[in-house]
């Protein structure tokens, strides 16, 4: 289906992509334009200017945003800037349109909204303030204003279909369009605070007319809507409240929308009205206000003349109608500055080319080699990177709910998805905006007491497991803690708001902050100890998350020079062991070697029994593990078999506990071998590459190429589950990079990249570091065998210390990283593979004693 889309537009993607290469600095809208021009943005451009031999100048052309928009995969495959507020795109009416859009070609369109997420669950999130367009309404004298069905299942209509039977849309980064089986053809681009629409009516659509849908949402949860409607200028402004799609809260947004002709004068709107249901009445400027009620269906309706400067016999030719769209979470005059601002001159072709070009900015900053890869590796590669680069988004200037200089991030959706690789990704290529999120993040906690978890348009939502803000803002600091007060973080703020989760127990600690009384008098969390402000669910999990954030405010007081709090969370650290139970086997198999099992306890101490299957594949019971209340088995979404590999900052202990190497291999093959892996969950992600610490990265290397042949392509299908706000996204692109991160810690465990080679561009540091295999012999399909195991590894042509990790040190100052490959899978971490095993807190690494 790819090649048949690109065919298609062939001649204007070839347009943008020259024009994403020229200078449009000058065009109104850039996607710098409310910020200061910074030392890290003037190296990127040094940067790009002295690398015009980069293996892949485009980067935009080998992204398919396509992947995952079926089935469960809830991709976003519409128009945003980087982690841009607005996500325009087209909404179906599938189940499965948690992004707004399903690929399935038998789903309908309802709409083309303004405000997206990417990769959810829950509920459907946003899909706020739909467009509709209508080439007529009845035939003939039929053709009426009133006939018109704006309700949001009647006016839905198929998608054209392509000779293979997908659904006729383009997308690629700036610019998504469809043709409707009306003979509209719908165009969509955006900038960070507003969209541009181009509606292309059909020449026998004698008065082309737009719904501006108010009130459904993806869940149809608003209540107290308003719309109106200019009758001199067609401006529409709207708003209603909306319910959070994973939580108890509710926002208000609002939006505004004007509307323009394509190449000829629109002028006024020939009909108006507003609308509820399926009920136009025509001549209503006001529209309703303050419609009190849920399910109910307002928006306004516009009628405008054709455009007859064309065709023949004076029936007129298409007529062409843009629409710009503001949205905020302000005030509808904030939602019409927002789109005065950003898109003042109604250039579509500019503003899709700069949205382009602030994609291959991005993008360009990883670069990889491609001979003797495959187009569809590229692809899979690029296009995770981009969905990294989705959320959080951008709300800076939106928050209603205070006043603040500071950045405003939101589609936090959530931290337990994304703190193990997203911002760990980030690090490696985009400190700045990394910066921006942990300042808001900061902000909000000293707002609202706590770190934000899981947070969606402005509301609160359901954490998952731990405080998981905390490895986020551990993973910044570490990185940059030399660099924190020039990108404009205060140390001191992002100590204090770690604190806050690591002590103070917020009355509500199911939608922020922890458990944190009983966290610190147990060091576990009992299972029979109900507390006011939380279910008495996820005590397992919860705890190991607990412990690892404390790892996380451990590694920050040691950089603060703090060291009786660096060692008194580093002993918290550690508390996760007080889960382990020393007995428990997995019922009904013969396998001596593993024996133990992470396990929920009392508060008396004694150990309850959560069957190591339980919330598997192979769970007897086929439980969930969800967040519901009555869910009391201790864990959430994965098994206590997952679970017990769970402890980043000290994996030297599970090996330990688990009774050496030989059973910590065991166990783990008996894992992959028995479907526990769960690909679709971000609880199994690091274990992959879990042999290195038993000093077997080649079955890392092994196990983690098996995963990507099996669990990911470029197909509409392509992903194993909700891409979950890009988490899916950068776990895929760390294992084609051949690294996997340990989040919080200047350690990256290194495998082989799926390229002869791979930069990483930090524009921060100006430096670039590169990963180079000598003898790179291609990948094979299965990600079985193959000349793609480690068998040594040089810095700058100096011996590393390890071939089983990469330190922080080659990223911040450059280097070249060049790695000897074999396909002996036997291949160890070098030395005597004690020294060079990838670092763990028992064992003193992180400079911990």
């Amino acid at each position: 289906m790819l090649e048949l889309q690109q065919l298609r537009g062939g001649l204007l993607v070839a347009l943008v992509a020259l024009a994403t290469l020229a200078d449009t600095s000058s065009h109104p809208y850039s996607p710098d334009a409310h910020q200061p021009i910074s030392i890290a943005q003037r190296n990127q451009e040094n940067w790009l200017r002295r690398r015009a031999d980069v293996p892949i100048p485009d980067p935009a052309s080998r992204v398919n945003l396509f992947i995952g928009t079926t089935n469960t995969g809830h991709a976003f495959p519409g128009v945003t800037v980087p982690h841009g507020m607005i996500k325009v795109g087209m909404d179906t009416d599938s189940g499965n349109n948690h992004a707004g859009y399903d690929a399935n070609p038998n789903t309908s369109a309802t709409g083309f909204s303004q405000l997206h997420d990417d990769g959810t669950g829950g509920s459907v999130p946003l899909s706020l303030f739909k467009v509709w367009p209508f080439a007529s309404c009845g035939d003939g004298d039929n053709n009426r204003f009133e006939n018109c069905q704006t309700d949001i299942n009647s006016r839905k209509v198929k998608r054209k279909l392509l000779a293979d039977g997908s659904a006729d849309d383009v997308a690629e980064p700036g610019y998504f369009a469809s043709n409707l089986s009306t003979n509209i053809r719908v165009e969509l681009t955006a900038t960070k605070r507003a969209a541009l629409h181009r509606y292309t009516f059909p020449s026998n659509s004698t008065t082309p007319r737009l719904v501006v849908d108010i009130t459904n949402d993806g869940q149809q949860s608003n209540s107290l809507p308003i719309v109106t409607v200019d009758p001199s200028t067609g401006r529409v402004t709207g708003g209603a409240t909306f319910a959070a799609s994973f939580g108890p809260g509710q926002y208000r947004a609002y939006t505004c929308m004007d509307f323009k002709g394509v190449d000829f004068d629109l002028g006024p709107p020939v009909e108006y009205g507003t609308y509820l249901g399926n009920s136009p009445v025509r001549n209503l400027p006001q529209g309703i206000q303050e419609y009190t009620g849920y399910r109910s269906e307002l928006g306004a309706l516009l009628g405008f003349a054709q455009n007859t400067a064309t065709g023949e016999g004076g029936t007129g030719g298409e007529t062409g109608i843009y629409v710009r769209v503001g949205v905020s979470f302000i005030s509808p005059e904030r939602a019409c500055a927002n789109a005065e601002e950003d898109i003042p001159g109604w250039d579509f072709e500019g503003v899709r080319a700069a949205t382009r070009r602030a994609w291959n900015e991005l993008l360009g900053r990883v670069q990889v080699e491609t001979e003797g890869v495959d187009d569809e590796t590229v692809t899979l590669f690029y296009s995770s990177l981009y969905r990294t680069h989705i959320s959080p988004a951008d709300y800076t200037g939106e928050n209603p709910l205070w006043n603040s200089t500071e950045p405003y991030y939101d589609s936090f959706y959530c931290n337990w998805d994304t703190f193990r690789t997203l911002y760990p990704l980030m690090s490696l290529h985009d400190p700045e905006e990394f910066a921006r999120i942990v300042r808001g993040m900061i902000n909000i906690q000293q707002h609202e007491g706590w770190l934000p978890e899981c947070r969606g348009a402005t509301a609160q939502q359901w954490i998952q497991g731990g405080s998981n803000g905390d490895p986020i803002l551990g993973e910044f600091f570490v990185k940059y803690a030399a660099h924190a007060v020039a990108l404009d973080v205060d140390p001191s703020a992002l100590y204090k708001a770690l604190l806050a989760d690591a002590e103070d127990q917020p009355p509500n600690w199911n939608v922020q902050g922890r458990q944190a009384n009983i966290w610190k008098t147990k060091g576990y969390i009992p299972q029979d100890v109900v507390e006011l402000g939380g279910a008495a669910t996820k005590q397992v999990s919860r705890g190991l998350e607990y412990a690892f954030g404390d790892f996380a405010v451990a590694q920050v007081a040691l950089l603060l020079n703090n060291t009786a709090d660096a060692r008194k969370y580093a002993q918290r650290a550690g508390n996760f062991v007080n889960h382990w139970s020393p007995n428990v086997t997995v019922p009904g198999v013969d396998e001596p070697l593993i024996v133990g099992m992470m396990q929920p306890r009392f508060a008396n101490g004694s150990f309850g029994s959560t069957d190591p299957r339980h919330c598997s594949v192979n769970d007897p019971t086929h439980s969930t593990c969800f967040l519901f209340n009555t869910n009391f088995d201790g864990f959430y979404e994965s098994s206590p078999l997952v679970y017990s590999q769970f402890a980043p900052h000290d994996t030297a202990m599970l090996v330990e506990l688990q009774g050496g190497n030989e059973a910590f291999i065991h166990r783990l093959d008996f894992i992959f071998d028995n479907n526990y892996f769960d690909s679709t969950d971000e609880p199994s992600q690091q274990i992959p590459y879990m042999y290195h610490y038993a000093n077997a990265p080649g079955r890392s290397t092994q196990r983690s190429r098996q995963v990507i042949a099996e669990f990911f392509n470029t197909t509409p299908n392509g992903l194993p589950g909700n891409d979950d706000s890009g988490a899916m996204g950068s776990y895929a692109a760390f294992y084609l990079a051949g690294l996997y991160p340990v989040p919080a810690t200047r350690q990256y465990l290194l495998s082989s990249p799926y390229f002869p080679a791979i930069s990483f561009f930090n524009p921060l540091f100006n430096t670039t570091t590169t990963i180079r295999a000598t003898n790179f012999a291609g990948n094979p399909a299965s990600g079985t065998g193959g000349t793609v195991f480690v068998k040594n590894v040089t810095i700058d042509g100096v011996p590393a210390k390890s071939n089983c990790f990469l330190e922080w040190d080659v990223f911040e100052k450059g280097a070249t990283v060049e790695l000897t490959l074999t396909d002996d899978i036997n291949v160890g971490c070098g030395g005597n593979g004690v020294d060079t095993l990838p670092p763990s807190l028992s064992t003193g690494g992180f400079d911990f004693v």
